[in-house]
């Protein structure tokens, strides 16, 4: 039995087999885009390696691809098949089990797995990981923080680990309302280890929640190098640059950033689509001409509208299908959500039931200029959009929608309500977008009265 960079004991006997999974652990943390490389060169080296093959699936499901579900079922079998030929230690078994319970539709009973893996190895940081990241798809901030809190006090100061740790723990504490605490956690994180791209992210997403877009893009300058490293989460990261422009009225900086980082490379990864679909709805609620942009996005989303996986990949989905008008694949993509959801079989289709069927119709409604029934169904939708998952900054565009939905439609009172709530989830904190709806809202009180607010 050997020692990995965190402490954590495995089976692995080649010393290049340990530092390539040291590798992995490493890079996984830092959101790397060499951490499969490593990984495959693990399972070269040694394929009977139980936790690697538990490893690979649990990355396959975390990408959110339904084509990938066979990779990760091939995964477990390999896994399984390792634990039959050889002992396998009970930490090993739990993250089988992960493997095998989010495969059966269980994302939250993989948690609980990582979660006794934390009760007896509270610094084995791939099982925190592991779980902050699950939590995170399902909308589980006060899991999040509450798994992190718990583990904290087993971290020394020398721990490698610990840097990575705070970075999920200042995440967790943004997307809890603790913003001071996130901001302070954040940069001790990125002060630790210089490649912490989501310690220096949440410290982002703290100044998008508190309207600071000029002091968050100071916190940007300069630190490009902890996130050049990245996979495709450094696409994200220049999304959260390019919101901070678009606060500010920066458009022409919002537009070149879209260009030439955030969809440099088109591909097709949800996230991917989630930044680029919500940057230009955001743009286009703004009166900004978008120009040609949304179709190729689309055409990549009108090939997934059976995937399913996530409802959160979904609605980003059909924000690319209604942008660019593709009525037939709007209707098919629905219809799948409804079908997935008369289910509620699993917590995903769950999730596709509530908020997934709501915010659909509302997102198709507000596509087709229908303001009324896309502010009642997106209205019926807010108060259950965490369980779509992504984060508070992510799911804004649908607090966008709705509020301007609502503004288009003449519900202003409704509107003030909603932008009150929004304002003191962000400790009262306001953005320009808010801002200016208010100021919309002001002018039409004092104007022609409330249904002469126009559309944008």
């Amino acid at each position: 039995m050997k020692q990995d960079v965190f402490g954590q004991m495995n089976s692995l006997t080649h010393a290049d087999s340990i530092e390539a999974w040291n590798g992995v652990l490493l890079g996984f943390m830092a959101h790397a885009a060499v951490t499969p490389q490593h990984l495959g060169k693990v399972l070269e080296l040694e394929p009977g390696f139980t936790l690697g093959h538990a490893t690979k699936g649990l990355f396959m499901l975390l990408l959110g691809r339904r084509e990938l579900y066979p990779v990760a079922t091939e995964a477990l079998a390999a896994a399984d098949a390792a634990m039959a030929a050889h002992p396998a230690s009970p930490r090993e078994r739990h993250y089988v089990e992960a493997l095998r319970l989010w495969l059966a539709g269980s994302p939250s009973l993989a948690v609980q797995e990582f979660e006794a893996v934390l009760r007896d190895h509270p610094q084995d940081t791939l099982a925190m990981k592991l779980s902050h990241a699950i939590r995170f798809v399902l909308g589980d901030s006060a899991g999040m923080r509450r798994s992190i809190e718990r583990v904290m006090p087993a971290y020394e100061p020398d721990h490698p680990g610990r840097g990575y740790l705070l970075g999920c723990h200042a995440f967790a504490l943004e997307e809890t309302g603790a913003y001071e605490k996130a901001e302070i956690a954040g940069r001790q994180a990125l002060w630790m280890v210089s490649d912490d791209a989501w310690g220096l992210h949440a410290v982002a997403h703290v100044h998008d929640m508190t309207g600071r877009a000029a002091r968050g893009l100071e916190w940007f300058a300069g630190r490009e190098s902890a996130w050049a490293h990245c996979n495709n989460f450094r696409y994200h990261v220049w999304w959260h640059k390019a919101l901070m422009h678009l606060d500010l009225g920066q458009i022409d900086r919002v537009l070149d950033l879209y260009d030439t980082e955030i969809r440099k490379d088109k591909t097709d990864d949800y996230r991917d689509i989630s930044n680029a679909t919500s940057l230009l709805m955001r743009l286009e609620l703004e009166g900004v001409d978008i120009g040609n942009r949304w179709e190729e996005l689309a055409d990549l989303s009108a090939a997934r509208t059976e995937d399913g996986c996530l409802i959160f990949a979904d609605l980003h989905y059909l924000l690319a299908l209604i942008g660019d008008n593709r009525a037939e694949a709007t209707t098919n993509l629905l219809r799948r959500i409804h079908r997935d959801a008369s289910r509620a079989d699993t917590e995903i289709t769950c999730r596709m039931a509530n908020p997934g069927v709501a915010a659909a119709r509302g997102l198709e409604a507000f596509g087709e200029a229908q303001y009324g029934a896309a502010f009642d169904n997106l209205l019926a939708a807010r108060n259950s959009m965490q369980l779509a998952g992504g984060s508070h900054a992510q799911r804004d565009v649908f607090e966008r929608i709705t509020i301007d939905a609502g503004i288009r439609a003449g519900r202003l009172e409704e509107v003030l309500r909603i932008l009150d709530d929004r304002r003191a989830r962000r400790s009262g904190g306001e953005d320009n977008y808010a801002l200016a709806r208010r100021a919309l809202i002001d002018a039409a009180r004092g104007g022609k009265g409330a249904q002469s607010v126009p559309a944008e």
